[in-house]
């Protein structure tokens, strides 16, 4: 056999490998990786704290603790977000009542002082204990622990080129906004944010927006 030969058959059996390599070290495979033992560690350890947080949820308003609704994933999918309840149960329904008091642009919706928030539901928002459910979410592959924020359908239009854009990555549990005004932001503000998170996102940016997250979750600033 030609040293040509040779050299062909090597580059061909070898190409395959090299693909199979760079699949498994990609920037998105690192990412995932991350995602997985990261949210697996986190609720091993939160598990006990937890049951306590679903304990008192259910004692001060009786039902579901959970919270479960439908938000946008990865290209536009929706998926099944999950929440510790913060408000009565028939929230939703009472949602009219109180829309006079949105204090946010359109779409968005916000109220400081929402009177259908629970006593425990105001400590769970304030601290984002509320969250907790949606390391569930990361390990089924809905979420990632960093990337934009999930948003509801109605607060999107996907016919816009900045939101196909924005949708392009996973959402994540913390995020370039979470750390730069969080619910005191309006919808142009926290979009800017997030593109300009997918625009320079690195493995080491999601681990200075992590650290900032703690900091920000600490000191209670900017949530309700």
């Amino acid at each position: 056999m030609s040293k040509g030969l040779v050299a062909k058959v090597s580059t061909t059996v070898g190409a395959p490998k090299k693909k199979v390599w760079d699949a498994l070290v990609s920037p998105a495979a690192i990412k995932r990786l991350f995602d997985v033992l990261t949210a697996s560690l986190a609720l091993l350890v939160a598990l006990p704290f937890f049951a306590v947080l679903v304990v008192a949820v259910v004692i001060e308003s009786p039902g579901n603790p959970f919270f479960v609704q439908e938000r946008l994933g990865l290209h536009g999918r929706r998926f099944k977000l999950l929440k510790l309840r913060t408000m009565v149960r028939d929230a939703e329904q009472r949602r009219a009542e109180i829309e006079h008091l949105n204090e946010a642009k359109p779409p968005l919706f916000k109220v400081r002082n929402d009177p259908r928030i629970t006593r425990i539901g105001r400590v769970l928002r304030a601290a984002s204990l509320d969250e907790l459910p949606q390391l569930i979410n990361v390990l089924r592959g809905d979420m990632s622990i960093v990337g934009p924020r999930p948003r509801l359908p109605y607060e999107f239009s996907l016919d816009d080129p900045a939101i196909i854009r924005r949708l392009s990555v996973k959402p994540g549990l913390a995020g370039l906004w979470q750390v730069s005004g969080r619910a005191k932001l309006d919808y142009d503000e926290a979009l800017a944010l997030d593109l300009e998170y997918i625009d320079t996102w690195s493995f080491w940016l999601d681990m200075k927006l992590i650290a900032k997250t703690f900091w920000v979750v600490l000191t209670l600033r900017g949530a309700y």
